[in-house]
């Protein structure tokens, strides 16, 4: 059989245009107008992933949106390799952005894709990125270089908000026990320089309320003699950062792992311009805690940000009142080994503790999450690592993330399994944005790459 690159230009119009007939039913999960749609995607899911060699294939009932299952097993000694991925998509309003209709697929040039891109809704996030995998198994079958176990999950909830995903995997440990997952629903620099993204952060959400006086009062005969609950939500939130942006909590920082001087360096060798970051922002300078730089700033150091804040007259013109209660909402990203919960009640302590006696305070959590880490000396990554390397020319890097993806702690925590995140889209693909695409580069990049970490994971685990 021929190699990996051969066989991807031999097959090239094919698996783009299995994309395409894939990419054009509206499978949105937000809109219940559409369920008949996610169900029969759940089924094109399914159909192509028995095509591509997987020996047992199931749609899998949950509280929502159904799951499909695959695998092929040809030794239950050899390595398990779970490839997670999602059907559904994001809704495509405002539809008058768009320049060709979200669900009828076709193909422009760009220039960043001069061999051009795929735009639809789903093309990268992640409909395109999840069937690289499959089109990746086609191929291993087909030259009988599956070099190990593989499964699949593939969802139809992960826009709003995987909620059957967890009730199934706790469900279905035994049936996803696997050595590593594999994931490709994030980017890469760009397509001259892959990177792995090895950490995502997690997040506390929380709204707090100050009250002083049981109503508004007069402000001009009653300043100055009580509490002014704005005033003082101010004066508190301020006092969350010191002169050096170091986040005030006591205890905050207690389990927040300090990354190697090795970790740092690889993180620094992305390509990044602050003048261009400043002035895509429109800003004079960036602000932040002090010893690190802007990229490790927004990726592996925790935060504490104001979201909103509120209270007393809002209208036109004026009124002179000292308002009864002031509010805000507050987010914390927190890194990984930071527990979400841990860290919710360390603030409530906190803030209830630092009010003056001349007012409450009342915290209440709205919702959260576990961040998540790969070590770079691991033996996924270094799987991927060498894969991107290979089809690339150039190593990756490793790129700590500032967002979330609670599923893979969730899938930590319940299958005991490290997740390497592989993606190939880009940040200009304008994932759930008007005129979303991916790039055929890209996607026939990724066909090729996949079957490279299967070949290396194996090797390293012996």
């Amino acid at each position: 059989m021929e190699n990996i690159k051969s066989y991807v230009q031999q097959h090239k119009d094919r698996f783009i245009s299995e994309l395409i007939e894939l990419l054009k039913i509206p499978s949105v999960s937000a809109d219940t107008a559409y369920s008949q749609d996610v169900i029969d995607t759940a089924e094109a899911v399914k159909v192509s992933l028995s095509k591509a060699g997987c020996d047992f294939v199931e749609i899998c009932d949950t509280p929502g949106y159904p799951i499909i299952y695959g695998e092929k097993i040809i030794d239950p000694n050899l390595p398990t390799v779970l490839v997670y991925g999602h059907y559904d998509v994001q809704p495509p309003d405002p539809m008058e952005l768009w320049t060709s209709p979200p669900f009828e697929p076709v193909i422009k040039t760009t220039d960043i894709h001069p061999e051009g891109a795929i735009f639809a809704r789903g093309a990268c996030d992640d409909k395109g990125q999840m069937y690289m995998h499959v089109k990746a198994l086609e191929y291993m079958v087909q030259s009988n270089t599956l070099p190990c176990n593989v499964k699949f999950m593939i969802e139809g909830e992960e826009e709003v908000g995987s909620a059957s995903l967890a009730w199934f995997v706790e469900r279905n440990q035994e049936k996803l026990k696997n050595d590593v997952i594999l994931i490709s629903d994030t980017g890469m620099i760009s397509n001259q320089q892959p990177s792995i993204t090895t950490g995502l952060r997690g997040l506390s959400y929380v709204e707090v309320e100050v009250t002083g006086p049981n109503r508004d009062l007069h402000s001009g005969l009653y300043g100055g003699a009580v509490a002014n609950p704005i005033n003082i939500l101010a004066k508190m939130i301020a006092s969350l950062h010191d002169e050096d942006n170091h986040i005030t909590i006591p205890r905050f920082y207690d389990k927040v792992q300090e990354l190697s001087a090795e970790e740092r360096a690889e993180m620094a060798k992305a390509p990044f311009s602050l003048e261009k970051y400043k002035n895509a922002l429109n800003i004079a300078d960036v602000y932040g805690e002090k010893g690190y730089v802007t990229n490790e700033r927004n990726s592996i150091r925790p935060t504490l940000d104001v979201n909103g804040i509120w209270g007393g007259y809002q209208g036109e013109g004026a009124k002179t009142v000292i308002a009864s209660k002031a509010f805000a909402k507050i987010s914390m990203r927190l890194v990984p080994n930071q527990d979400w919960h841990e860290i919710t009640e360390l603030f409530t302590k906190h803030f209830t503790n630092i009010a003056p006696a001349g007012v409450t305070v009342k915290v209440t959590p709205h919702h959260g999450g576990q961040g998540y880490v790969t070590p770079i000396d691991s033996i996924g990554y270094q799987a991927a690592n060498k894969a991107y390397t290979e089809t690339f020319g150039v190593p990756a890097i490793p790129v700590r993330s500032g967002g979330s993806i609670p599923i893979v702690s969730l899938f930590e925590k319940e299958l005991k399994s490290k997740t390497i995140l592989m993606g190939f889209g880009l940040d200009s693909d304008a994932i759930h944005s008007p005129n979303e695409h991916f790039g055929i580069f890209n996607y026939l990049k990724g066909i090729e790459t996949i079957p490279l970490f299967y070949k290396y994971f194996v090797a390293l685990s012996k």
